[in-house]
């Protein structure tokens, strides 16, 4: 079964409370699934998963697609790293030199996919 989408009128609301720091854990974990969902959206393919824990991942960028285990190419990071991400607050080079963001795999990166709009 396939996950039910959030709403714009749902998920920009978290995004901007989330980013602004006055977010609760429910919409926390709302903002980055949205997040997430806008990256699926942007870039749609099954090349790369992003990871945000506890939260919500996502395969997203056209390519190879993996089916079984883990995938050749993941990106993890904590929540408050994502929605900094997703933003635009935080650039993906100053992400990977800071060790917030692991990125494994010679595909990736979201280098040019974020900052989404939101």
């Amino acid at each position: 079964m396939a996950k039910a989408k959030i709403p714009d009128e749902v998920g920009g609301p978290a995004v901007r409370t989330a980013v602004a720091g006055d977010a609760d854990r429910n919409t926390t974990a709302t903002a980055v699934r949205y997040l997430l969902q806008l990256l699926a959206e942007r870039a749609p393919g099954n090349t790369v998963e992003v990871r945000v824990p506890p939260f919500g991942a996502v395969q997203c960028i056209p390519g190879p697609r993996h089916t079984r285990g883990t995938p050749p190419n993941v990106i993890e990071t904590d929540a408050a790293t994502w929605l900094a991400l997703a933003s635009g607050s935080l650039t993906w080079d100053d992400g990977l030199a800071s060790g917030s963001v692991r990125a494994s795999g010679q595909r990736a990166s979201l280098e040019g996919l974020i900052p989404l709009r939101y």
